[in-house]
């Protein structure tokens, strides 16, 4: 495909490092001279200088051959008006944007984004991406990463096996004769740098983290037999409070969760604007590195410390002292991915990465063939998909063991009829299934090639 990309900050050169590694035609703008040039240095990407959302730039760049546009510059209003441009003048079939202001993404105003006003195909707000990453977490503790499939019937979650974990030094096979009416599936290990499809005879080992599929009813039974059976957080305290925190603290107010959330803004008016939106939950003023408010905020008595400032050094420290003045364990929002590789050792319980939600909802895009759901995990290592099997799938009508499944590539649960089914060697794939399945990296051609559309169904 031909993507252009408007924006090289993080965000931009991610999805640009991503896809332009899949060998995509990826051309990035940005107005910054020194943006543009790592881009043209570091990656196989063209660089444009100057305004996206200017025709004569825009032409530069390619957009009259341009498959896609993917607007992520930090201003709402040229990602707006670049996709605009893309559409009125070089008929760009798809067009996506991040919308950051909250505003624009009000229900009476939904309007604006059609193809008779602004078309735009795809509105990313990553505030509201981050704010459902983390309420995930919050409702499942335990993991270490939480995603949602097939109408939120089936549930990805990341587990560390630790040394006490029921279930190491277990073959897999095994489990399954253990609990055959368990409907989960582990479908990749990482063990230390290495990120694997495990086969029936592999077993996990302390210190491993396990992706696991599962039925969103029996997640809890699963996290369990892995060892981990934390109570869900009834006393949150979430340090920042911008349009994260403040999404986080209205959801978990009204989906009625029951859990008491205090807030920490070191800004004065934010928090008085933000008290004023908030019906139950305390704010507070002041820095989330203050240790005497993290004592007047009750820190020592919390069940979950939730760090969502800008500032990905003041979360990590926040986070850290939170634990040390006696929280029961720490969520940290964290941008930079040089920090990822220490964060456990400084006393991180778990991160939400904001750059890897929004790329994975733009591969959602980028994938061809009936892709439904796309959650990149371990830096683009490997993909969880949500894909529609069609009559012409190479899978439908074949048991499982005899399908020319991608080798990279395991099968974590099939949803049809509003039903999730554990998948085994017998099992035959049906027309409209929905399938959850990880593929290593090197295998997301051949599994989008697989829920392709042939040109026989025609």
């Amino acid at each position: 495909m031909r993507i252009i990309i408007c924006g090289a900050g993080r965000v931009g050169y991610g999805i640009a490092e991503r896809l332009s590694a899949e060998e995509h035609d990826v051309t990035v703008i940005d107005t910054a001279m020194d943006l543009v040039r790592q881009v043209r240095d570091t990656l196989d990407a063209r660089g444009v200088v100057g305004h996206g959302s200017h025709p004569d730039i825009l032409e530069q760049a390619g957009a009259a051959d341009a498959d896609m546009m993917i607007a992520v510059t930090l201003h709402d209003e040229v990602n707006m008006v670049a996709c605009q441009v893309a559409h009125s003048l070089f008929d760009v079939p798809t067009k996506i944007a991040r919308v950051r202001s909250q505003s624009y993404r009000q229900g009476a105003y939904q309007d604006l984004f059609s193809r008779d006003h602004m078309p735009i195909d795809v509105i990313i707000s990553p505030e509201q991406e981050v704010g459902e990453m983390v309420l995930r977490r919050i409702a499942i503790p335990g993991a270490t990463d939480v995603v949602r499939f097939a109408n939120d019937k089936v549930v990805m979650v990341a587990i560390e096996c630790a040394e006490e974990c029921p279930v190491v030094n277990t073959p897999l096979s095994q489990l399954s004769d253990l609990f055959p009416d368990l409907r989960s599936t582990v479908v990749g290990i990482q063990r230390g740098e290495r990120l694997f499809i495990p086969h029936s005879s592999d077993q996990m080992y302390a210190g491993d983290t396990a992706y696991v599929v599962a039925d969103t009813t029996q997640v809890k039974r699963t996290l369990a037999l892995f060892g981990h059976e934390e109570p869900a957080a009834r006393r949150i305290v979430i340090g920042g409070g911008g349009n994260i925190g403040l999404y986080v603290a209205k959801a978990i107010e009204t989906r009625g969760t029951g859990a008491r959330v205090k807030i920490m803004e070191s800004d004065r008016d934010r928090a008085a604007m933000i008290a004023d939106q908030l019906k139950r939950t305390v704010v507070l003023h002041g820095s989330a590195l203050d240790q005497n408010l993290l004592v007047e905020a009750d820190v020592a008595d919390a069940d979950l410390f939730v760090a969502l400032t800008n500032d990905d050094q003041v979360n990590i420290l926040s986070g850290v002292m939170a634990k040390r003045v006696g929280c029961g364990s720490n969520l940290v929002l964290m941008n930079n991915p040089s920090y990822h590789e220490f964060s456990r050792l400084l006393g991180i319980d778990a991160f939400v990465n904001p750059r890897s939600v929004t790329i994975s909802r733009v591969l959602q895009h980028v994938r061809r063939g009936r892709i439904r759901a796309v959650h990149s995990v371990q830096k683009g290592a490997a993909e969880i998909i949500e894909a529609e099997a069609l009559e012409t799938s190479p899978l439908v009508g074949t048991p499982l063991r005899e399908a020319n499944l991608p080798v990279g590539a395991r099968i974590g649960a099939i949803f049809r009829d509003n039903q999730v089914i554990r998948p085994t060697g017998n099992t035959k794939i049906k027309p409209s299934d929905r399938v959850v399945i990880l593929s290593m990296q090197e295998s997301v051609r051949e599994v989008e090639q697989v829920f392709r559309v042939s040109l026989e169904f025609f």
